[in-house]
């Protein structure tokens, strides 16, 4: 039986609320995470209160977890089974609905700008490996080799999944996401990942998968999802908790619900974010722990 913990937040006007991945940070490390999800957020309230918009906001906060290598999304993320690079990232906004995703993409630090850029661009909504690396390009972004992503953890993390509990479906948590709402009412979500380690080839999660890893729908609010991907895909863990929330569920309870039907249908683990269209925060994970930070026009809270 998964043990659920959530929690709620006033949130406000202007609000951003950030993860860095559902898992079992070690004790020693959390205070480290969590320091890590309040710079994201203060950057991403920066954004907000400097006029900037929820999906201005929700992309800064991203790239900040992006390039801090304890979080497992841009730098330091995991490693696949053959020792490579494969990122996810996905991006969208509540108003036009509009969206923006890439996939098992390897040598560019910034996957959640691309994603952005795809949803800027409009023709597609997802772009995967080779082709994902190609729109890059094409949208003036520059490679930076595989080598300046890989760190040491991660491959110790690689080296410890396959010579000890050997579980191909092993994952590691530290998954980044935000959601946030302007002042103008617009909704955002974004999340970005390494995936989980030594997964196979071309593996895809949640994270890139609009609906499952992230929703995002003005009418109601906007959701990012960390946690045991195949799950979450299974049950558009993204899409349902915004739907809950349409149905007049608070974020808190939202979250909390989605996080209860992946352990009672699926039996597996993971975290949720969700932001409602008024503004009001809530979180819940089933994880040992899902680093956190939210902040706006109210002030300022983080949490492991």
């Amino acid at each position: 039986m998964h043990v659920i913990h959530h929690l709620g937040g006033r949130g406000g006007e202007r609000s951003i609320l950030v993860h860095g991945g559902a898992g079992n940070v070690a004790p020693r490390r959390r205070p480290l995470h969590a320091a890590g999800c309040l710079r994201a957020a203060r950057e991403g309230a920066r954004v907000l209160a400097e006029g900037g918009s929820a999906l201005d906001a929700v992309e800064r906060a991203v790239r900040v977890l992006e390039d801090d290598p304890l979080f497992n999304a841009g730098t330091g993320a995991v490693l696949n089974e053959e020792g490579h690079v494969e990122l996810d990232a996905s991006i969208m906004e509540g108003r036009g609905l509009r969206a923006g995703a890439v996939c098992a993409l390897s040598d560019f630090a910034e996957p959640i700008a691309i994603a952005r850029a795809a949803l800027e661009d409009g023709r597609h909504v997802l772009y995967a490996a080779h082709g994902a690396a190609r729109f890059a390009r094409a949208m003036g972004f520059s490679p930076v080799g595989e080598a300046a992503l890989i760190t040491e953890a991660a491959r110790e993390a690689l080296a410890a999944v396959q010579q000890g509990a050997g579980r191909a479906t092993s994952w590691a948590g530290s998954t980044v996401g935000a959601v946030a709402r302007d002042a103008s009412g617009l909704t955002a979500a974004a999340t970005s990942t390494g995936g989980t380690a030594n997964k196979r080839v071309g593996r895809v999660g949640d994270s890139p998968l609009i609906g499952a890893g992230t929703y995002a729908d003005d009418e109601a609010g906007a959701v990012s999802t960390t946690g045991y991907g195949e799950g979450m895909i299974r049950l558009a863990s993204a899409h349902s908790a915004v739907e809950r929330m349409r149905a007049g569920c608070s974020a808190a309870d939202a979250a909390r619900g989605i996080i209860a039907h992946l352990a009672e249908r699926l039996d597996v683990t993971g975290g949720v974010i969700a932001i409602d269209r008024r503004g009001r925060f809530g979180l819940a994970r089933s994880t040992e722990t899902m680093s956190w930070a939210a902040a706006g026009d109210w002030g300022e809270e983080s949490g492991v």
